[in-house]
């Protein structure tokens, strides 16, 4: 069974479904600049529309890319913090559609 909303994997072939903020702390804190240098998070499904990655870069820390067809999103930035792009990541993630999600009403009352 796939994921429900999206999967990370890295360029080592590690791979979780909907991940939690702890695991991509993980996923990102095991990349190195030799052979697992990038973790791609993106909806587990043909042709995503959105799309966000960790690559580390040669001067030390990351490089966070966030892409979102459907807003006309597309951000990149550098971050050393992994904490801080974990939780970043999480909510970001967390405002993205997935189809079969119940979507949210706000109430008048």
């Amino acid at each position: 069974m796939g994921a429900a909303y999206y999967r990370a994997e890295s360029e080592s072939g590690d791979h979780i479904d909907d991940p939690s903020e702890d695991a991509l702390f993980m996923l990102i804190d095991d990349l190195n600049d030799s052979d697992n240098t990038f973790v791609v998070i993106q909806p587990d499904q043909d042709d995503p529309v959105w799309f966000t990655s960790v690559a580390v870069l040669e001067e030390g820390g990351y490089e966070v890319v966030r892409r979102d067809n459907t807003r006309r999103e597309h951000d990149v930035v550098s971050e050393t913090s992994i904490d801080r792009i974990a939780r970043d990541l999480t909510i970001w993630m967390a405002a993205r559609s997935f189809p079969g999600r119940p979507t949210r009403h706000t109430s008048n009352f």
